[in-house]
């Protein structure tokens, strides 16, 4: 995840963003199908519209880094998961002015308690000292979130 200054949003996400603002939120639900993450704020803003809309999150394939604050912005009973979904976490990390990433431990510890508390506890026993991705997979991830029919 990227606490950086940089507040640019992906095209997918205006796209989402756009959808959800227009009349047609009431009928669409957001499927998570490839997501590599990015900047932390423009996920969090997304979500939130999403938590608003009152519309369901299927994640049907990877959803890593700050995708995975949806498990935070959006209720439990609204996400449900298919066997291709896969969620990977890992430390934030600050991006400076200059393209270089830093570790971010403070953001890192703040991001991780807005995860609910079971992924909270999952994270903590995959916690890696390298700061690499942490995969949570089908297998694991049944136990908290339903199947999609």
């Amino acid at each position: 995840m990227r606490t950086g200054k940089n507040k640019s949003v992906p095209g997918a996400i205006v796209a989402l963003a756009l959808l959800l603002a227009s009349g047609a939120a009431a009928r669409a639900e957001l499927r998570i199908v490839s997501s590599p993450g990015g900047e932390v704020d423009s996920y969090l803003r997304l979500f939130a519209m999403v938590r608003q809309s009152g519309e369901r999150v299927i994640i049907d394939g990877p959803c890593l880094s700050a995708c995975t604050l949806v498990l935070s912005a959006v209720p439990e009973d609204r996400i449900c998961i298919t066997r291709r979904a896969i969620l990977g976490f890992h430390a934030a990390r600050r991006l400076d002015e200059g393209g270089q990433l830093y570790a971010a431990p403070h953001e890192t510890r703040r991001l991780a308690a807005t995860y609910p508390a079971p992924i909270r506890s999952w994270i903590r026993t995959q916690r890696r000292p390298d700061g690499k991705t942490a995969f949570f997979e089908l297998t694991p991830l049944a136990a908290f979130y339903r199947l999609c029919r």
